[in-house]
C-alpha cells in the first residue's frame, strides 16, 4: 500500500523521483506528490494532487518545482481522509521547514493531534500521518535526527517514513516499523523507496530496514541507528533480478506478461529443488526431525495466498496424513487458536509484508509454535521473523492481481506435501516419482495452454456482458474456484462467487438464471461424475456454463457449449493447470470492459496495514 522514493544526491531530484514513482505504480494509490528543497534559496516546495500519476507531471508543466538535489515523493492509498490534494502527501509542519512521507497507520494520531492543536499547531488536513511532521517540530530544529528519533517513541502503530527538512538541505531521515522501506546504494547519491523496482536503474545495491531502525542518509554517506540511538551494522546486498523484470515487454499489460512467466517460474523452481527425484528444501531451516515432530500443521494467509493454502491443506493431508487447517491470517490471533511446540505454522505471503500474516506470526511464535514462511521477497519482514524460508524466487510482480506468484506458492506446496509424505513414509516410491515427473511436466502443459489462448479470449469476450458470475470446484479444485472468482472481481469489477460445487444446492442454487454466469472446473477427477450433476442443474436453471475440462472430454459438450479444455495431468496436480485459463477468463474480460488491469480501483499490492 502507497508507495515511498526519497533522493540525495548530485542529480536533479523531481524527473529522477517522478521516474521512481510511476513503478510503484502497481502498489496501488489515488493521490500523489513530490516535495524537494531548493538548490537555489534552501526553501521547500511541494507539488500534489489527487489522481494519477500522470496528473502530477502535467500540474508540474504549470507549476514546475525548483532545482534541487534532495526530495521525497509518494503515492497515496486513502485511510484517513478522501483522495484530494490537502490529504496527500508530503505533509509539511506548519512552519514549512519541516516534510515527511509515510506508510503505514498511525493509531494514537487522534491524541498526538489533540495535544499538539492545544500548543497552536495548525492542521491542514484528515490524515493520520500529519500529526508526525507537527510531532517533528515539536522537539525542536536544532537536531533533525534527534526529533525523529523522540517523535518515533511516541508513535503507536506502523510506519516507514522519508523525513527531510530545510534546515537539513544535504540529508535524507528514513524510518521503519512494520512498513517495507530499503535504502538503495549509489556512487555519490543514495535512495530510499517501498520497493527495489522503484529504483532498479539506478542501484542494484540494497540495504533492507529493519523494525526499528533510522537511517541518516547523505549523498555519500548512510549510517543506520536503532531506536536507542545506537549505531547498527547495515548490510548492503546485490539484488539479482533484471530492470527488463519490471518492464512490460511488449505485452499490453504486467498481468498478460506475469501469466505468461508462469512456466518459467514453476520450470526454475521445480530444478532448484528436485534433485535426483528428491525434494530438497533448502531454508526450511527444520531438520526432518523436527518436522516429524511437528503433528499438526496451520497455514496463514490473506486472498491469493490463502487459496494456495486451501490447495496445501487438501495435497498435505492426502499425501502426508497431517492434519492441516488453514486460517485467514486476519481472524487467526481472534479465535484463540489452539498451538504449541509441535505445531508448525506456514505463512505465506508475496511481499512478506502482509501486515496481518506478520500478527499471525508473532502470534504463532508468542505461543511456541514453528514457522516456515513461503516468500517472494528476499529480506522481507516475514522472512526475519520465520524459523525457516522457502523462497519462491517468482521475480518481481507488478500487476495488482496475483498470478505468477501464486502459482508459485501451489508449486511450494506440492514440494512441501511430498517432502513431509516421504518423511513420514506414507507414499511408495513409484508413487513418489511417479509425482515427481509430473510436476516436471506441468510448465510444458501451461505453455500448451497459453497457445490456446485466443480460444479463451474469445470465450471471455463472448460472457463479459453477464451481470455476475458463480464459481463451482470440488476437492482440490474447490480453492481454484475462489482464486477464479477472486480474480475476476479484482480486476473486472464484476460479483463474483467461489464455492465448492456440492454447496451450491444450500443456498446459491437460488441466484442461477439466464443472466449469471456459471465457471465450472471439471477436470478429470473422483468428483467428475458430481460436477457433470451440478452442470444440469445449471441447466435446467438457464445458466450460461464455461466449463474448464481435460482434454478428450467429448461427453461435456452435453452439458456446455464454452468449453476450454486442459492437458491430461495427474488428477491431484490440475490446480496447477486449471488456474491459467481461470486468470485468462479474468483478463480479457477486464480487458473487455475497458478497465484498468494492473491497477484495479481500491487496491493494493502490499496490504501493509490491518
Amino acid at each position: 500500500m502507497c508507495g515511498i522514493v526519497g533522493y540525495v544526491g548530485k542529480k536533479e531530484a523531481t524527473p529522477l523521483l517522478l521516474s521512481a514513482l510511476k513503478r510503484l505504480e502497481y502498489r496501488g494509490y489515488d493521490s500523489c506528490g513530490v516535495g524537494v528543497i531548493s538548490l537555489k534559496d534552501g526553501r521547500i516546495a511541494v507539488q500534489k494532487t489527487p489522481g494519477k500519476i500522470q496528473n502530477l507531471v502535467d500540474l508540474l508543466k504549470t507549476k514546475d518545482l525548483p532545482l534541487s538535489h534532495v526530495g521525497i515523493s509518494h503515492t497515496r492509498w486513502a485511510t484517513h481522509g478522501k483522495p484530494t490534494r490537502s490529504n496527500a502527501h508530503p505533509h509539511a509542519d506548519t512552519s514549512g521547514k519541516i516534510l515527511i512521507v509515510h506508510n503505514g497507520i498511525i493509531e494514537n494520531y487522534q491524541e498526538l493531534k489533540a495535544e499538539l492543536q492545544s500548543k497552536g499547531y495548525r492542521f491542514t488536513s484528515e490524515t493520520d500521518s500529519e500529526v508526525i511532521a507537527h510531532l517533528i517540530a515539536s522537539f525542536g530544529r536544532d537536531d533533525l535526527f534527534k526529533a525523529v528519533q523522540k517523535t518515533l517513541k511516541k508513535l503507536v502503530g506502523s510506519f516507514a517514513l522519508g523525513i527531510i527538512s530545510s534546515d537539513f538541505p544535504d540529508r535524507l531521515i528514513a524510518a521503519r516499523l512494520g512498513s517495507p522501506l530499503i535504502i538503495g546504494v549509489g556512487k555519490d547519491e543514495n535512495f530510499i523507496a517501498s520497493d527495489v523496482s522503484a529504483i532498479l536503474e539506478h542501484t542494484r545495491k540494497i540495504i533492507y530496514l529493519k523494525d526499528g531502525e533510522i537511517a541518516d542518509i547523505r549523498s555519500d554517506e548512510v549510517c543506520v541507528y536503532d531506536l536507542s540511538g545506537r549505531k547498527v551494522p547495515a548490510k548492503i546486498q546485490t539484488v539479482s533480478f533484471k530492470l527488463d523484470a519490471v518492464q512490460k515487454e511488449g505485452f499490453p499489460h504486467f498481468m498478460l506478461k506475469e501469466i505468461h512467466e508462469q512456466p518459467e517460474v514453476l520450470s526454475a523452481m521445480l530444478s532448484l529443488r528436485l534433485k535426483k527425484g528428491m525434494v530438497v528444501l533448502e531454508g526450511i531451516g527444520l531438520s526432518d526431525t523436527a518436522l516429524v515432530q511437528c503433528r499438526n500443521i496451520m497455514i496463514v494467509a490473506c486472498g491469493t495466498a490463502y487459496h494456495a493454502g486451501l490447495v496445501g491443506k487438501y495435497i498435505i493431508e492426502q499425501l502426508a496424513c497431517v492434519p492441516v487447517a488453514v486460517d485467514v491470517s486476519s481472524e487467526f490471533r481472534y479465535r484463540s487458536p489452539i498451538i504449541d511446540k509441535n505445531t508448525l505454522v506456514i505463512a505465506v505471503s508475496q511481499s512478506g509484508e502482509t501486515a496481518d500474516t506478520l500478527a499471525a506470526v508473532r502470534e504463532a511464535k508468542a505461543r511456541g509454535a514453528k514457522v516456515v514462511s513461503i516468500c517472494n521477497v528476499v529480506g522481507s519482514s516475514l522472512t526475519r521473523e520465520s524459523d525457516g524460508v522457502l523462497y519462491t524466487h517468482a521475480g518481481p510482480e507488478i500487476g495488482v492481481a496475483s498470478t505468477k506468484a501464486y502459482t508459485a506458492q501451489l508449486g511450494m506446496m506440492y514440494l512441501l506435501a511430498l517432502k513431509f509424505a516421504v518423511i513420514h513414509k506414507k507414499l511408495s516410491g513409484f508413487r513418489v516419482q511417479s509425482l515427481v515427473k509430473g510436476l516436471k511436466e506441468i510448465p510444458a502443459t501451461l505453455k500448451k495452454i497459453l497457445k490456446d489462448k485466443a480460444r479463451i479470449a474469445k470465450i471471455a469476450r463472448a460472457n463479459a456482458h453477464f451481470g455476475s458470475f458463480l464459481f463451482l470446484g470440488r476437492n482440490v479444485n474447490f480453492p481454484s474456484a475462489l482464486e477464479g472468482a477472486l480474480k475476476l472481481k479484482e480486476i473486472s469489477y464484476i460479483p463474483a462467487e467461489g464455492y465448492a460445487a456440492g454447496e451450491m444446492k444450500h443456498g446459491p442454487i437460488a441466484l442461477i438464471d439466464e443472466y449469471r454466469a456459471v465457471v465450472c472446473i471439471t477436470p478429470e477427477s473422483d468428483t467428475y461424475e458430481k460436477m457433470i450433476s451440478n452442470m444440469q442443474e445449471i441447466r435446467a436453471r438457464k445458466g450460461k456454463i464455461i466449463a474448464i475440462a481435460t482434454d478428450g472430454d467429448t461427453g461435456i459438450r452435453q452439458h456446455a457449449s464454452n468449453i476450454i479444455y486442459v492437458p491430461k495431468v495427474d488428477r491431484l496436480l490440475t490446480p496447477l493447470v486449471t488456474v491459467l485459463p481461470l486468470q485468462l477468463i479474468a483478463y480479457y474480460i477486464a480487458v473487455a470492459r475497458g478497465n484498468d488491469v494492473d491497477q484495479p480501483r481500491n487496491l493494493a499490492k502490499s496490504v501493509t496495514v490491518e
